[in-house]
């Protein structure tokens, strides 16, 4: 009976303190995961210079914010209403309605971007991949607001969601945009805001970051037509055999540059190689595939839309001479040797009115002539 007395003591005393302990561990445990969003603002250079970016603090769940995604929340992102607007081997995108603000002040369209577990690398192997992803800013490139990694290794990329949609439709009629008078001049400005776009990725950061996807697909167009390049550094992000079949599909869709077919990873001339089957694109309004045929053919018979030519009769001359300029500029991108093709500064100048007698006579070598709208 004394034994008994003594064990009811024993139980009354520690049941108090093992549901306190257990109290303070779910307190804790609320506490990490709340610091488990991570803001990151700093600039490129910053991020390179500057350890202040512990990858093994990183959990099994976190998001990972950049600059414009502040407010976005883990549960507003899972709970967000949306829907399927593409697909493709690695991943699924879907358009959801997320809250704009952290008070729940209306809402705003997002593009969500999920990659399957299995697509893409570890959480320790790609952030340092994600954050130099997720600090580039530039007019003409789509920018990353946050990354949220899941307990079972899935990953969501949220984006700004682009109402115009891709150059790709664009180009087949399906905008709202489609049916501009001035076509041309559109289609120069395209061009150039592409150019800057990669430009930025090539020259513009603390190294240079291959796009490795650039396709018109890929291109995303503001309400007033100016290009933003989406999909950049993605094959960064995924496991061999993922990241090799996306350059795969390249080859069915008619961007792959022939040196990948040895080579087997994206570089600067490769995106050099697409940008020129994309010039293409805009020149004749065919599909990529085509395009790649009128490279190997080396024939500008039927080449250019009709309504390129047509859209001023009065100006039709000049506007043939500025199209088979741009379609040399297309050609010389899209040499077979990737060393007799422009670097994107080249590609710029091309499109500049004035630069000095140096770089004129390095265009002039390579086939390139200025075009000027």
């Amino acid at each position: 009976m004394k034994w008994n007395g003594h064990l009811r003591i024993i139980l009354a005393v520690l049941f108090p303190f093992l549901f306190l302990l257990i109290l303070i561990s779910a307190v804790f445990y609320c506490y990490i995961r709340t610091k488990r969003v991570r803001i990151i603002q700093k600039s490129h250079e910053e991020s390179v210079e500057i350890g202040d970016f512990d990858y093994a603090e990183v959990e099994e769940e976190e998001l990972v914010v950049f600059a414009g995604g502040e407010h976005l929340r883990i549960q507003d992102i899972l709970n967000a209403p949306g829907e399927v607007v593409a697909k493709s081997s690695y991943g699924t995108f879907y358009r959801a309605s997320i809250k704009r603000t952290a008070d729940g002040d209306g809402s705003t369209f997002m593009l969500l971007r999920f990659l399957r577990p299995v697509c893409i690398g570890r959480s320790e192997e790609i952030l340092p991949a994600i954050r130099v992803i997720g600090l580039v800013r530039h007019p003409n490139l789509v920018p990353l607001r946050s990354l949220y990694v899941g307990p079972r290794g899935e990953k969501l990329f949220v984006y700004p969601f682009y109402t115009a949609g891709n150059l790709a439709q664009f180009l087949k009629g399906e905008s709202r945009e489609s049916n501009l008078s001035n076509r041309w001049e559109v289609i120069y400005n395209i061009s150039v805001g592409i150019a800057k776009g990669l430009d930025h990725l090539h020259n513009g950061l603390h190294k240079p970051l291959i796009h490795g996807n650039l396709k018109s697909k890929n291109i995303m167009l503001d309400y007033d037509l100016q290009p933003r390049l989406s999909d950049f550094g993605l094959h960064l992000l995924l496991r061999p055999v993922a990241a090799q079949g996306m350059f795969e599909a390249l080859t069915v869709e008619g961007y792959k540059a022939p040196e990948l077919i040895k080579i087997k990873e994206a570089s600067m001339e490769t995106d050099i190689y697409n940008l020129g089957i994309i010039l293409l694109e805009m020149l004749t309004r065919k599909e990529p595939t085509s395009c790649r045929l009128l490279v190997l053919n080396q024939k500008m018979s039927d080449v250019f839309s009709s309504e390129l030519i047509s859209e001023r009769k009065d100006q039709s001359s000049n506007i043939e001479a500025l199209l088979r300029r741009f379609y040399q500029l297309a050609m010389a991108c899209c040499s077979p040797l990737p060393a007799l093709r422009p670097d994107i500064r080249e590609v710029l100048n091309s499109y500049s009115a004035e630069c000095g007698d140096g770089e004129a006579k390095i265009l002039e070598l390579r086939g390139i002539v200025h075009i000027c709208p």
